[in-house]
């Protein structure tokens, strides 16, 4: 559970019934995610879902609460399911930081420039 933050992206709401919705025999799974579940407003009514993870928006556990669902934190999993049978693992994408934008090789490869401020860019030898 010590991972950066980079390596623990988070998840939303729609995000989780999207992956999940073909899985067979929903009802009796624990969703896992390892990182934050966060709320998508976008999606107007979620499924009762069981998920697990090491920290939900307050908003999240709201809708998960008041769908009948449950939302369990991964201490409560380790109890309920210690040989993780019966759970299905989800990770978010990493990539889509507002900083990965801003690597690769220079100008013209994909890559957004950092923008200075006025003083910083006169105060720079040319």
């Amino acid at each position: 559970m010590f991972l950066s933050k980079t390596n623990r992206p988070p998840v939303s709401l729609s995000r989780i019934t999207k992956e999940t919705g073909n899985a067979p025999d929903l009802s009796s799974k624990i969703i896992v995610q390892v990182g934050t579940v966060t709320d998508d407003v976008r999606l107007t009514e979620i499924p009762k879902l069981t998920i697990a993870a090491l920290r939900f928006t307050t908003a999240a556990k709201e809708r998960i609460l008041n769908a009948g669902g449950e939302a369990l934190t991964l201490d409560q999993l380790a109890l309920r399911a210690p040989t993780g049978s019966n759970t299905i693992l989800l990770r978010g994408k990493r990539n889509t930081r507002e900083s990965v934008k801003h690597f690769g090789m220079g100008e013209f490869v994909h890559s957004v420039l950092f923008q200075l401020g006025f003083k910083e860019a006169s105060a720079r030898p040319s």
